[in-house]
Order: structure tokens, then C-alpha cells, then sequence
């Protein structure tokens, strides 16, 4: 497939990239930031982004006093000649000249990193949509591999996809970031039905907001709702919904596969510490709970609160003096720990009662490879949700440690569990540099990888989460931000982060986003696919006509 001619390359160096002077009849407003380029070595192709644009003249003179432009043709004389237009590129990736159709038609990328640059005036070249396909795979290579190719979206004046290798994305944690309106949430549930669809894992969902699992809201025009991934997947069965609002789920005309109700006696002295902010806690009445986890055991928070709700001052100082307690600093944590009762109506005050512990259905769900959306329905406040994700995240961690190292042993791939992606909002309030230590999330984003668990966050202030955590994340779906310390927080240990910092700053604030990390080949601005009828179609939904046309279909095959 041919290119289009846009320019050649005038000087650059390996380390600060290559600068293009645009052709006269190229206009300049045709070329954006981001743009995927290919410069024509004599020996290679070099595939690259656009990082800046700028305009010069021959003559400096001519720009402190410009000619008179009422005249046309002085001004198509002059532009081209006296003025032109330079084009920065960094080249990510190079190919042999001649490994180029084998590799298209074996789907085996020969690409490399970068280790030298094209001579002066190499021919700058418009990616055509076989690059498109040559450095970002295709769908119909799914087929004859054991890729799991998934379409995201397309590049900048293209209708070529870009896909993600969702195997090698999901291997490691990632991350939507973006600020509020950018389309963060239409993008993660789009990665989420690309797992489902391709099965390439196997997903637990934190869904704050009610948007994943049974439907979710549409900000434009048109259409008030699209459909959550349970309505999506439900010929196949592979999501159920697990909701601490059962009546909400039900009344927003969704099922409620299973009501969580959460035992007290679940709860650790981590998860009051992660809710230090929210209850307001002071550090002594914090350090309180670790005491009387000593000192009661597993029930430690209903002995306590009973102690308290009880009232028995004798009783109560008798206790504070054995265990070298402020019976003032008790008092302080039993008021803040009142707010749980009012607050989190799915918490289990009575765990003697015997019942059936709903975090045992939804792991067993995971290992079977069904997904999981945790809705909070009318608990959508952030305590709710910190407390919840929590408890079942650290349950989740624990058994999938032990699943891994029972596969370890045997060498049996029946026992080697399916990779599975923790889907997390407001990722910043678990991962912020004080709770990264504390929560099960910190210890997935820095050591589960060789568990088969990751990450998946969603976020509007990276800046809030821990570097080191940050570091950890392999690959990184960048929306509009604004903030200049989520900028760099985005772009901290990203080389070339110069350049990539002036595309950040052209995305529209819909619909775009800057893909980078390990889950791509090369840093690539794409618009993202719309999440449609025509995306439910590719997803295997059948809705009217085209149900009742594969009905016919088989029971003619049947008869």
C-alpha cells in the first residue's frame, strides 16, 4: 500500500529525535501532535510519533518585516521558499526494508528499539494502515496465535485500528488516567468487554459509580444509557453482579446475582487505618485498633464495641488499665467507629450468627473465570468503598498465592489460575505514599505480577498515587489532564517525556487518549472506539433482528 509524501528530514540525533521540513504543498494545519509518521532509511524504517510543529524562515528579516500578502501569488512564491515549516519526530521503532511483507503476512514483528537514524533528507512518509497493523497487530492474527488482539481505537486521521495485545497488557497493572469528563470510564469498560470478549482474563470490578456491570450513563448526544458488561456477556454467563444494594441493583432493572453482606469479624486493623482520613481518626486512636486486635482476636471490633455500647464504666476502665489504655483515646475510636453502623449498612454486627460468607462465592466465581462487578449502589461513598475493596482484595490475594503455589508444585495446568485484573477507582486513595503500605493493592501493584493478579486504575489525580507504585505500572491510557504535577506524576521514568508532554497537552478532551508502556510497541495518540450498537455486535450480542435471524438459523440447522 502506497504512502503519502509529506516531507524530508533536515537534522536530529539519536538522543533529541529528527526534525522534517514539511513539503510547500503539505499545509501545516494537516499535521497534529501525535501523528504516526514512517521515515524511509536507505536500510530501514523508522516508525515514529510527531512531538512538536514550528515555523521558520531563510531570512530572519523577512519576519520582522513581512512582505504585503494582499497579493497571492507573492504569498505561494514565498511560502515554501522564504517560510517553511519544521515537523519534530522521535522515532520509536525500526524494521528492515526487506523484513517488511513477511512480516505482514507471518504476523511475526521483526521491529526493533531504535539504535540509529536515517541520513539527511530521507523521505518522511504518512503511516499507511498496513504500518498501523505491522506495529500494533490486528484481530485476524487472534486466530492463528495465541495473541489476544483487541481494537481500542484508531490513530489520529486514520480508520486503521490500533489494537492492544490484551494477554501482555493484562500481565501487568495499568492505569486510565484523565481528568473529570475525559471519557475515562468508557474507555476502562472497554478494556473490561475486550477481556471478556477475547479471554484474556478474568475481571473483579470495583464499580463505585454503578457504571460497569448493568448499565452505564452517556454524556452526549443521543442515547441516555449503553449497556454494563452483565447485559453485554449474558448468552455467555461470564459476569454476574454482586451488589451491597440489592433493592438499587433491582430497581435500575438489573439482577443482583448475589447481596453482599460483610461480617464485621473480616475487618483488620489495615482497613481502619486506610479509613484514617474519612473517620477522622487521630493517630493514637488508629494505633488503638492493632491493641485490641491483640487483645480480642479475630471478633476484636464487635468485643469492643459491645464494651463501649454497653456502658459499664467499671467495666470499661478495668479493661483500659490492663492493657495500658486512655479509656478517653477508647472513647474517641468507639465514636468514629459508630460512623460504620450509620454509614455501611452491609456490615454484619452480629458475626455470631452462622452464614454463608459471600467474598467464598465471588473467589469461586473468579477462579472459574467468570467476572465480578462489586456494585455499592446507595453505599457509594467512599468509606463504603475503601472498607469493602479492601477486605475482598486482601482475600483475593491471599488465595490466589496459595493457588499459585499450588501450580508451582504440581506443574498442572488445571491448578494454574486464570489471570485476573482488579479494576479500581479513586485509585489514589488506596495508593497514596501512607496506604500503599497498608492495603493489599500496594502489594499487588509491586509484587503479585508472578500471581496472575494485576491492577487496573482509574484515575483523574495520579499525582496522588506513590512513585514507586506509580513505577510499577506497565502500561498507562492517558486521557486530557490539566494539572501540571499529574503530568509529570504521568510521565515520571517515561523517556523522551519532553515530547510526549506536548501531546498530552493537544488531546481533545473527549474521545482521545495517549497509549504508552508495555502494553503497546510504541507510544500511540488513538481516538477510541465508540461503545455502540456496533460494538455490542462485534462483542457477540444479539438484540432483536439479528437474535431472531441466529434463532432461525439454528433451528434450521437442528431440523
Amino acid at each position: 500500500m502506497n504512502r503519502t509524501h509529506l516531507g524530508n528530514i533536515i537534522r536530529g540525533s539519536l538522543l533529541e529525535g529528527l526534525e522534517m521540513k514539511l513539503s510547500p504543498d503539505v499545509p501545516i494545519e494537516r499535521i497534529k501532535a501525535g501523528k504516526f509518521l514512517v521515515v524511509e532509511g536507505e536500510e530501514y524504517d523508522f516508525f515514529s510519533i510527531i512531538t512538536d510543529l514550528r515555523l521558520a524562515a531563510t531570512n530572519e528579516q523577512m519576519l520582522s518585516n513581512p512582505p504585503n500578502f494582499s497579493n497571492e501569488l507573492l504569498r505561494a512564491v514565498i511560502s515554501g521558499t522564504g517560510t517553511y515549516s519544521v515537523v519534530s519526530l522521535r522515532p520509536m521503532l525500526m524494521l528492515e526494508r526487506g523484513a517488511r511483507e513477511s512480516s505482514l503476512k507471518q504476523g511475526d514483528r521483526k521491529l526493533e528499539p531504535v539504535k540509529t537514524i536515517p541520513s539527511h533528507f530521507a523521505s518522511v512518509q504518512e503511516a499507511n494502515d498496513d504500518d498501523v497493523a505491522l506495529v500494533f497487530g490486528s484481530e485476524s492474527l487472534n486466530r492463528d496465535s495465541n495473541k489476544k488482539y483487541f481494537f481500542i481505537g484508531t490513530p489520529l486521521d486514520m480508520e486503521q485500528p490500533v489494537c492492544l495485545d490484551l494477554k501482555t497488557f493484562s500481565e501487568r497493572s495499568s492505569a486510565v488516567f484523565g481528568r473529570t469528563g475525559t471519557g475515562k470510564t468508557f474507555i476502562t469498560r472497554l478494556l473490561l468487554a475486550g477481556f471478556i470478549h477475547a479471554d484474556a482474563a478474568v475481571n473483579l470490578v470495583f464499580d463505585m459509580h454503578n457504571e460497569y456491570g448493568t448499565k452505564g450513563t452517556f454524556e452526549g448526544e443521543g442515547q441516555k444509557s449503553v449497556k454494563g458488561l452483565q447485559p453485554l456477556f449474558a448468552r455467555l454467563g461470564k459476569v454476574k453482579v454482586y451488589s451491597l444494594d440489592k433493592q438499587g441493583t433491582i430497581r435500575r432493572g438489573a439482577i443482583c446475582d448475589r447481596e453482599v453482606r460483610i461480617s464485621i469479624e473480616q475487618i483488620e486493623p489495615e482497613d481502619i487505618l486506610l479509613l484514617q482520613e474519612e473517620l477522622r481518626l487521630n493517630p493514637t486512636a488508629a494505633e488503638y485498633a492493632y491493641i485490641l486486635r491483640n487483645a480480642f482476636g479475630d471478633a476484636w471490633l464487635a468485643e469492643f464495641m459491645q464494651l463501649m455500647d454497653s456502658g459499664d464504666q467499671a467495666e470499661i476502665k478495668d479493661f483500659a488499665e490492663r492493657r495500658n489504655l486512655l479509656v478517653s483515646s477508647m472513647q474517641a475510636l468507639w465514636r468514629r467507629l459508630e460512623r460504620l453502623r450509620k454509614i455501611c449498612g452491609f456490615l454484619d454486627f452480629n458475626p455470631q450468627e452462622e452464614k454463608i460468607d459471600v467474598v467464598d462465592d465471588l473467589i469461586s466465581d473468579l477462579l472459574k473465570g467468570i467476572s465480578v462487578v462489586v456494585e455499592f449502589g446507595q453505599y457509594d461513598n467512599m468509606m463504603s468503598y475503601l472498607l469493602v475493596a479492601n477486605i475482598i482484595t486482601r482475600r483475593v490475594e491471599e488465595e490466589y498465592k496459595k493457588r499459585t503455589e499450588t501450580y508451582l508444585r504440581t506443574q498442572n495446568e488445571a491448578d494454574k489460575p486464570k489471570q485476573l485484573v482488579i479494576t479500581v477507582e479513586e485509585a489514589h486513595k488506596f495508593l497514596n505514599p501512607r496506604a500503599a503500605a497498608q492495603t493489599s493493592f500496594g502489594k499487588i501493584a509491586r509484587e503479585l505480577r508472578k500471581y496472575y493478579v494485576s491492577l487496573l486504575l482509574v484515575d483523574q489525580r495520579p499525582s496522588g498515587i506513590d512513585d514507586e507504585i506509580l513505577s510499577q505500572i506497565g502500561t498507562k491510557i492517558v486521557a486530557a489532564l490539566s494539572d501540571e504535577k499529574d503530568i509529570n506524576a504521568v510521565l515520571s521514568g517515561v523517556s523522551n517525556a519532553s515530547g510526549l508532554r506536548s501531546i498530552l497537552a493537544s488531546l481533545d478532551t473527549k474521545q482521545q487518549a495517549l497509549i504508552m508502556g508495555h502494553g503497546v510497541p510504541m507510544p500511540v495518540v488513538v481516538k477510541t472506539r465508540n461503545y455502540d450498537q456496533a460494538f455490542y455486535s462485534a462483542m457477540g450480542f444479539l438484540d432483536g433482528e439479528k437474535k431472531r435471524e441466529k434463532i432461525r438459523a439454528d433451528l434450521d440447522k437442528a431440523f
